[in-house]
């Protein structure tokens, strides 16, 4: 008997107990419960930055800080065959505001138009801002289809004038997106979102979290790629005639 249980000691691996069975799928799993952690740590570290992009955005939101600048740049918003909608007017009243009370010289309206549309958004803009009393002479147009396009067209017109120390005029839910491109693009941006949006509310929460998911890609893959890949995927979808 004492042999036996000291030979029973001996191979406790080949006892048929489920030890050995345990150790060896615990030996072969490792591997994967490790890439699972891995996997787990990353999302994890994901959320962290998109939560804290989020923070950012929603500061950045908050804070209406024009100063003494060069010129006022109005980000675009939809229009109605001419007529500036809500949105696109609450900025265009803000950007008045700032240039009447002489923050800047110079008005930069941006925005394209959607097919079939007879203007621009940057055309009704500035047809909005002279009706408002703003000499012509003191607003330009950057026609992009979007914001990255939009800042960039403005910068082209701007850098030649000396003229790149700009107020950036949109949503608060935008303006940290649109101060970020601003500054790839060549400008020194200062906040000033309009107080009077009519986005607001809860209606305002979905705005939030696409824009701060837009930020944090755009901060790792640069703000330049992110748009080149979002044109590259719309005329994929929708081709040209």
């Amino acid at each position: 008997m004492g042999g036996r249980e000291a030979l029973a000691g001996v191979c406790w691996p080949c006892r048929d107990d489920g030890t050995a069975r345990l150790f060896l799928f615990r030996w072969l799993t490792a591997p994967l419960r490790f890439a699972l952690k891995l996997l787990a740590l990353f999302i994890a570290a994901v959320v962290v930055y998109y939560v804290v992009t989020l923070v950012q955005v929603w500061l950045t939101s908050r804070k209406y800080d024009p100063v003494p600048a060069q010129a006022i740049v109005v980000m675009g918003a939809a229009q109605y065959n001419g007529r500036p909608s809500p949105d696109l007017q609450a900025r265009l009243d803000q950007a008045l505001i700032l240039f009447q009370q002489g923050y800047a010289h110079l008005i930069v309206c941006t925005g394209s138009k959607e097919p079939g549309d007879a203007y621009t958004e940057a055309q009704t803009g500035k047809t909005y801002l002279e009706s408002k009393g703003v000499p012509p002479a003191d607003i330009l147009e950057a026609g992009g289809r979007d914001s990255w396009t939009n800042l960039a067209l403005a910068a082209d017109q701007l850098k030649p004038l000396g003229d790149t120390d700009v107020i950036i005029v949109t949503d608060p839910f935008h303006e940290d997106r649109s101060m970020a491109i601003a500054t790839d693009v060549g400008l020194t941006p200062h906040p000033a979102p309009t107080q009077t949006s009519p986005i607001n509310g809860t209606a305002v929460v979905p705005y939030f979290l696409s824009t701060a998911a837009a930020v944090a890609v755009g901060r790792i893959v640069g703000f330049n790629n992110l748009h080149a890949f979002a044109s590259l995927a719309i005329s994929t979808v929708v081709p040209t005639s």
